[in-house]
């Protein structure tokens, strides 16, 4: 198909991740005021919107604390920088099988909740957006599992639609595409619907050309993508996500690196986001111009 360049772009920090990362970088946040500063500064240089996991302060495990959510949630509303809010609900739902020839007892790192516990802090929180990862994997490690079954992922999506929080959709192949567009048609989400385009994580989409080319034109014309690569391809994926027609997602939980051997920050990375989107000929839209476009909602959390 003909390609249709962005002409307004956004940019997403997605600012810590969940992965193994904390002790590879001092850069990686982990208490919630850190997490919340790294993201302040994102959107200062440049973010309209920032994507926030949370983790153990002490150890930097990845955590599903509420209180988290909610000390991040209020520093970064109280701050002298507006920002679109994007929670992750992608926790909740790890299985680790015990091996190959004794898959059960489940082993040390299960994490298996019901919906209505993976999204608690959505509820809570109440941000623009949170994110929906339309479909089970297999991830890097040999015995786990991201599982969310079909189920999950209805009960999930209703509850994120009813509280007026727009689904980000985790697409890691192409079948999660399938399935997003099954969700729309059965009114569990609205549409147009939002898409975040993850490339070369493992074992989803390779991140080559021709398979994000097959992602792109699996997302409806009339809905909203980003779009992301792990790694050295991370800024890659900027300039083609923009040529592709969508927007940009940059940050920590998908790159350490600003150059070879030069550990970046949050804001470095947005920075350099921004100046590629802005020498190809497009425009940095901001979080103001971003609520209006997907129609969100910015609201204070509950109590």
């Amino acid at each position: 198909m003909p390609l249709t360049m962005n002409r307004e772009v956004f940019i997403t920090c997605a600012v810590t991740g969940s992965g193994g990362t904390q002790d590879r970088s001092p850069h990686v946040p982990r208490a919630p005021r850190q997490i919340a500063d790294s993201a302040i500064a994102a959107a200062k240089a440049g973010a309209a919107i920032v994507h926030c996991h949370v983790r153990d302060p002490e150890t930097g495990a990845p955590s599903r604390d509420l209180s988290y959510y909610r000390e991040v949630t209020e520093r970064i509303r109280d701050a002298d920088v507006d920002v679109v809010l994007n929670l992750t609900a992608g926790m909740g739902g790890d299985i680790v099988f015990g091996g190959a020839d004794a898959p059960l007892p489940l082993a040390e790192g299960t994490d298996m909740v019901g919906a209505a516990e993976r999204v608690a802090h959505i509820a809570d929180c109440l941000p623009e957006i949170c994110t929906l990862d339309c479909g089970t994997m297999n991830f890097a490690e040999a015995d786990y599992v991201m599982t969310n079954t079909p189920g999950m992922l209805q009960a999930m999506g209703r509850k994120m639609t009813d509280l007026g929080v727009k689904p980000e959709i985790e697409a890691f192949d192409t079948g999660h595409l399938w399935y997003a567009k099954q969700l729309v048609q059965d009114g569990v989400l609205d549409s147009p619907a939002l898409v975040q385009l993850c490339m070369g994580v493992p074992w989803g989409a390779p991140d080559d050309l021709n398979t994000f080319m097959a992602m792109v034109n699996n997302v409806p014309d009339d809905w909203t993508f980003s779009a992301f690569a792990l790694g050295r391809h991370q800024m890659a994926y900027a300039a083609a996500a923009v040529l592709a027609g969508g927007n940009v997602r940059v940050g920590l939980e998908d790159n350490l690196w600003l150059d070879k051997g030069v550990l970046a920050e949050n804001w470095q990375l947005v920075e350099r986001a921004g100046t590629i989107v802005e020498n190809m000929g497009a425009r940095v839209i901001g979080p103001a111009e971003v609520r209006e476009k997907l129609d969100l909602v910015k609201r204070a959390p509950k109590g």
